[in-house]
């Protein structure tokens, strides 16, 4: 079997068998499942089984699987968490345990846990598949609680559909607000979600969504896979989120975490029945030693059934438009890709790999897509393994995207290890369009991983201490107006250079000072840098304003047809100069990253035609100096049997120039 992989890249021909194999063991488990006679999405449904269910006119059911288990009891408020045998749940096939109710036993909001026994001890469980968990206030101790509202939410918009380039906002519910406090849903829609209509951004990418003990987590050690966090509020609250999302027309996805688990056994599923191994590889395989977490073992068709159940459920339950699977790397090798510099295509193929994480993701996406075709699957891995964004008939794992992870270390670097005179814009270029041509990608300059507490976001590393001191309207600073400057020029390279999408963390538009601390025993549990200063932005004497500004104009910008599409095309590499101009399609996209020189009657050969400005960095609503005419036409000169364009380009600013369309007509 041939592999469009291989033809696209003929360097991966050696390991084709590798690639085979893998995508034969997706098809063989497949097969496994479905028989041929299902699709995945049909078959895996382990929500509507295990967990707790309420049978109309009959009272409650639960279920769990818990193989190592000698007994389980329900503890709660209906019997003083005591366990007794009316309490008791009796074994099935298979390690599942049952219990049946009558419907005055339970009720909703009521708390409660099980009781797990096993040959070695006993103690107090959660179940795996509950869908709400709450935390006491004084007691600190998280029990699972019945959810059966009287009332369905009943949704108003139907989903955005699919979303070819996603213009995304990264968010984090509980620090949106700038309140000192962990924020909430009702509070996210009524206060920061306009602040995305505004901004223009087309979807919004929602972190720390599923229950974890430790909020300085920032949600990713994952406790209870199949409950919305209610320190944000209720499920109800979430699906309203969505659902008002849905109706600006923006999609909502889910920053997923099916890498690993929490370690906590009374919270987690770790240890569930006494048994390390139910959920999770045996021995060092099963432990993360860097996040001190658990890894789910992808070879057994439980945990399979787990995880793709939990996929279908976050989609139909709460309508949401995809997912961003978080950790991708840690699942792709045994040694979670630690310490090691992917500067091989062996190091993709030497045996290294889980190949089970492998068919897992690849059955994820099949499923996924299979529940809903036009939601998007995003992998974040940071080793650039080849096929993870190729569907898998090609020899693809079957996202949709990955994330461009090298860009924004790229950017950390440049600004940290060089001067502004040796940035060479013609490495500056390689760099940022450095990507797989037949996968499609999201870049970005930084998202919270850039922002978090020991880093700096890319406006504090410009600006540094003057960010306090000198960004009122008033005051007058080389430094902020070099990162004024900067922080612009190097969004829109990245935004222009992007293969297919876009994203940026909630804040960062505007230049949002200092870093991310959640509130943690280091810190005397503050709430001071776990929150969003909407305030800087809104003062109209401070210039963060325009920062704010400029995203806008560019995100509306980006948002039209053709903006991605085709690649971009170098027209000028001058690197002693520092000027980098770039075609895509009609724009022509001119940067001038020299600190101290602008450059007048500066000829480039285009085509032929009339360009007008579309967007300046260098313009007065983005508190720069004004110093280009964007109401001035350029039509290009026809010298020597060429076509040359003349421009005038200031020192640290970029333009976008648009043919225009009736040259466009002309040509065709």
């Amino acid at each position: 079997m041939k592999f469009d992989i291989t033809v696209n890249d003929p360097l991966l021909e050696p390991f084709l068998p590798v690639i085979r194999r893998r995508h034969e063991r997706s098809v063989l488990k497949e097969l496994e499942f479905t028989n041929r006679k299902k699709k995945l999405a049909d078959i895996f449904n382990n929500h509507l089984y295990f967990g707790l269910h309420r049978l109309p006119g009959k009272g409650w059911v639960f279920r769990e699987w818990a193989p190592h288990a000698t007994a389980i009891y329900l503890i709660g408020e209906s019997n003083d968490w005591q366990r007794r045998e009316n309490f008791s749940f009796h074994r099935l096939e298979g390690g599942v345990w049952e219990l049946e109710l009558p419907e005055e036993a339970l009720w909703h909001g009521m708390d409660y846990k099980f009781w797990v026994e096993w040959p070695e001890g006993g103690g107090e469980r959660i179940p795996g598949y509950v869908n709400r968990v709450v935390q006491d206030d004084l007691t600190k101790i998280f029990s699972a609680q019945v959810w059966q509202p009287e009332q369905v939410y009943r949704w108003r918009y139907s989903g955005v559909g699919r979303r070819e380039h996603p213009l995304i906002y990264e968010a984090h519910i509980g620090m949106s607000m700038e309140n000192r406090r962990v924020s909430t849903f009702n509070e996210f829609r009524a206060y920061v979600l306009p602040r995305i209509v505004d901004l223009g951004y087309n979807m919004i990418q929602l972190m720390g969504i599923q229950e974890h003990p430790y909020y300085g987590s920032f949600g990713y050690q994952v406790s209870n896979f199949y409950a919305v966090s209610s320190r944000f509020g209720t499920p109800d609250d979430l699906k309203r989120l969505i659902d008002e999302a849905h109706g600006y027309g923006i999609g909502v996805i889910m920053d997923l975490v099916h890498s690993h688990a929490v370690k906590n056994e009374a919270e987690g599923l770790s240890c569930f029945a006494g048994d390390y191994n139910q959920y999770f590889y045996p021995g060092e395989r099963g432990e993360h030693r860097l996040w001190n977490s658990r890894c789910f073992d992808y070879g057994k068709n439980e945990v399979i059934g787990f995880l793709l159940s939990n996929c279908k459920y976050w989609l139909e339950e709460f309508h949401f438009d995809g997912f961003r699977f978080d950790g991708i790397t840690s699942m792709l090798y045994w040694d979670h890709g630690l310490g090691r510099d992917f500067t091989e295509y062996k190091f993709y193929y030497d045996g290294n790999q889980d190949e089970d994480a492998i068919t897992y993701l690849t059955l994820a996406n099949k499923l996924i897509h299979e529940v809903n075709p036009e939601v998007i699957t995003i992998a974040e891995d940071m080793s650039g393994m080849p096929g993870l964004a190729m569907p898998v008939g090609e020899g693809g794992l079957g996202f949709d995207f990955r994330m461009s992870m090298g860009v924004p270390d790229y950017w950390i670097k440049l600004i940290e290890d060089k001067k502004d005179e040796e940035w060479h814009v013609g490495d500056m270029f390689y760099e940022l369009t450095n990507k797989r041509p037949e996968e499609h990608t999201i870049s970005y300059a930084e998202s919270h991983d850039q922002a978090m507490v020991g880093d700096k976001t890319i406006f504090f590393r410009l600006v540094d201490k003057d960010i306090y001191t000198s960004m009122s309207v008033f005051d007058h600073s080389l430094r902020v107006d070099r990162g004024m400057a900067l922080h612009k020029m190097i969004r829109l390279m990245t935004i222009a250079t992007a293969g297919d999408g876009y994203l940026n963390f909630m804040g960062n538009e505007f230049g949002h000072p200092e870093w991310i601390d959640f509130p943690r025993e280091g810190n005397n549990w503050s709430y001071e840098h776990a929150r969003r200063l909407w305030s800087l932005v809104d003062d109209k004497d401070l210039r963060f304003r325009f920062l704010n500004e400029f995203d806008k104009a560019m995100i509306s910008l980006a948002k039209k047809d053709g903006f991605f599409k085709p690649i971009p095309l170098p027209v000028v590499r001058d690197n002693e100069r520092q000027i980098l101009v770039f075609r895509r399609g009609a724009y022509l996209f001119v940067f001038n990253f020299n600190p101290q020189s602008s450059f007048s009657d500066y000829r480039f050969e285009v085509e032929a035609g009339k360009y007008l400005p579309v967007l300046d960095t260098d313009n007065q609503l983005f508190s720069g100096f004004n110093r280009i005419d964007d109401g001035l036409e350029h039509f290009t000169l026809y010298r020597e049997g060429r076509n040359w364009l003349s421009l005038y380009i200031p020192s640290r600013t970029a333009v976008v120039l648009q043919l225009q369309e009736e040259n466009l007509k002309m040509k065709k």
